[in-house]
Parts: C-alpha cells; structure tokens; sequence
C-alpha cells in the first residue's frame, strides 16, 4: 500500500500529481483519457468513478489525476487519496507498446522519425513526466509531425503553445520543413 509522500501542483490547473512513497509500476507507463480505456486496471477504474475525473496518468512513483475543471481541488484532493493509497504496486505489469509512439511510428524506416523519438526521450518526455504527463508520436505525415500529450498536459495551456513551440524547434534540427501539430 503506497504512501502519498506529497501532492504536487503541476502547470495545469486542473492537474495535480501524486509523489508515493513506492513505485507502482517498474518503469511502466499507464495513460487514461477516460474510463473504458481503463478497463482492468483497478487503481485508474476507482480514479474514475470519482466524478469529474477525465484523465489518469502515472509511472513508477507518480501518480496524476487530471479534473474536468468544476471540482474544488479540496474536496477533491479528499476523494482521490484513499484509492491511490489503497493501490497495490504492479511490478509485474507490461508496458503499453504505443504509449509514447505508434506502432507506425515504431516500425518506420524514416530516420527522422528514429532520431525525433530518441531526442523526445532524452530532452522532452523526462520533464514533461516531472510535470505530471507525456508525449506520443502519432506519425508524421509529409512534413506535419503529429503529436498527442498525455497526463497533465493533455490540457495544460501551455503545452499546446510554449511547449509545442519548443518541440518543434527542436524538431526542426532534425528536418527545418516539419511542422508539430497536437491533436
């Protein structure tokens, strides 16, 4: 039974991540956008069952719960707690193949989308996940690299304008004709 050591804020105001005191998972990232994706994962099913949560997202020691932005931090923060203490970690659970890239993606022979993911691993998702979230490479098609952020960038303000400008800058070292669009 994990302990909650701290509650962090994250960019999003309508985040907040979870620092246990044991790790969940070794390594294994889970990403939720809503409660039929979490079908068999009982930590996530009892996070959304709670009402106006729409995203769950977590990794090793981290947990982050994303609210539809009508609940009260408070009362809300209130509700949460029990089933992330109540969690049991999940060292045997495998990773989600395409929870950070496609199979597309993963399976490309282009060596720009090879060298762009290695990059996102190294200098963008290790902070992103210090923010509460991630990133997913859906594809790129022609010259538009197509992106989806996870967690608590999933609807940060920011992520969809400071952090998407700073990915693409990067991007463009790779290739100056790629675009970086988030849907």
């Amino acid at each position: 039974m994990p302990k909650i050591k701290e509650i962090e804020r994250t960019p999003n105001p309508d985040a907040m991540r979870f620092v246990l005191g044991e790790a969940l998972t070794n390594g294994v990232t889970k990403s939720y956008e809503d409660g039929s994706q979490a079908e068999g994962d009982e930590l996530a099913t009892a996070l959304f069952n709670i009402e106006h949560v729409i995203n769950v997202y977590y990794v090793d020691k981290y947990v982050t719960v994303t609210q539809d932005g009508d609940a009260v931090w408070s009362e809300l923060l209130r509700k949460l707690a029990p089933p992330i203490r109540e969690a049991k970690p999940q060292t045997d659970m495998v990773e989600d193949d395409e929870v950070h890239a496609t199979k597309e993606v993963q399976e490309s022979d282009d060596p720009r989308l090879v060298e762009i993911n290695q990059m996102l691993d190294e200098q963008v998702r290790p902070y992103l996940l210090a923010d509460g979230g991630g990133l997913k490479i859906l594809g790129l098609e022609g010259n538009r690299l197509k992106v989806h952020y996870q967690g608590a960038c999933g609807t940060c303000p920011t992520a969809t304008s400071g952090t998407l400008y700073a990915i693409e800058s990067m991007v463009k070292r790779v290739d100056p004709e790629i675009q970086v669009v988030s849907v």
